[in-house]
């Protein structure tokens, strides 16, 4: 079992759910989050005045897997996220001890379905 945790730009989210959901990749978490990265932000005008905006929007996918569908996630991802250019996201694979369905009890990769 692997979590797999990605951040990609905003805009790019519902590109990236139709890319796992042809790779049959339903069950995910979405939150935002702020980050910066190699683009290191821009300059922006507010009130008359320019400031560095250094932590852009982005948005953090977690996704639990079996180790069967780790390359189909990845792959989907990808497909969604890319645009070639800087920003486009970070994806990390951690290993996952344990998955608990609170609901039936069921553990490990029958608990990630």
């Amino acid at each position: 079992m692997k979590l797999i945790i990605a951040y990609v730009k905003p805009e790019r989210l519902n590109m990236i759910k139709q890319e796992l959901y042809k790779r049959e990749i339903f069950k995910m978490s979405v939150t935002n989050s702020l980050g910066c990265g190699q683009q290191k932000g821009y300059l922006e005008a507010y009130r008359g005045a320019m400031i560095e905006v250094n932590l852009l929007k982005k948005v953090r996918l977690a996704i639990a897997v079996n180790d069967d569908f780790v390359e189909k996630t990845v792959e989907g991802i990808i497909a969604g996220a890319k645009t070639g250019h800087i920003g486009d996201g970070k994806i990390f694979v951690l290993p996952m001890e344990e998955c608990i369905r609170i609901r039936t009890g069921e553990r490990g990769p029958a608990a990630i379905g």
